[in-house]
């Protein structure tokens, strides 16, 4: 992990594809006692180093995790994720150019607990909950595409089961229907900014994060789509 930006409230910080954010059965350390390992090195503080974890990442997944330094933070976030008041916005790459360079796509995610996956439908169903996204065309290289992607709600793998509804999955998302895995375990997801008015400051808060490194990313021809 790197950190991108921190103040006395709230620190946020770029996730490789293979760290967690928190604690599951494998039993690695998650992010969030990273965090709280480096905060406590900076700061040489003696005691217990508080965190709070605001939302998550799936593990394949890189990009910006937001957590609270404080508990006072943590419990405004926690009420702005909720609202949709923290916009975030991911880059995707998808080997399948989507019929249209810009759309909404709104489904109705049903989530299967055993297999960890989540179901697209055009339709309510019973245990169903709306998911909606915006994506755009941005990017294009030799072999795949770039596309841009802003929440508007937060379900469970929704831009991985939405994308993948469209025809578009995701570049080494086995789950969700890629042909081929990438070799270090990743997908080709990537949390790329968020923003949001600062819980106690009230400022604006806008971080990009760095891409992964390597040709892939790098090797986009960026669209001007008007």
């Amino acid at each position: 992990m790197t950190v991108v930006y921190e103040d006395n409230h709230i620190i946020i910080v770029n996730k490789t594809a293979s760290e967690i954010v928190q604690g599951d059965k494998t039993g690695d350390t998650p992010l969030s006692e990273t965090v709280k390992q480096y905060l406590k090195e900076k700061y040489a503080k003696p005691g217990n180093v508080f965190i709070g974890v605001t939302h998550r990442l799936d593990r394949p997944v890189s990009g910006l995790v937001v957590f609270a330094k404080t508990s006072k933070a943590l419990t405004r976030l926690n009420e702005m994720f909720r609202g949709s008041e923290v916009q975030k916005t991911y880059w995707a790459v998808v080997k399948n150019r989507p019929s249209q360079v810009e759309g909404e796509l709104v489904h109705y995610l049903v989530r299967n607990e055993k297999q960890n996956k989540s179901y697209a439908y055009d339709a309510e169903r019973p245990g169903s909950k709306k998911a909606v996204l915006h994506y755009r065309l941005i990017g294009r290289s030799q072999n795949y595409f770039l596309l841009e992607v802003d929440l508007k709600t937060g379900r469970h793998h929704q831009i991985r089961c939405q994308l993948a509804k469209m025809g578009c999955p995701i570049k080494g998302d086995l789950k969700y229907g890629f042909p081929r895995s990438n070799p270090d375990g990743s997908i080709c997801l990537h949390a790329r900014r968020v923003r949001f008015i600062h819980p106690v400051s009230k400022q604006l808060v806008d971080v990009e994060a760095p891409l992964p490194s390597g040709n892939l990313w790098n090797g986009f021809e960026l669209l001007t789509i008007n």
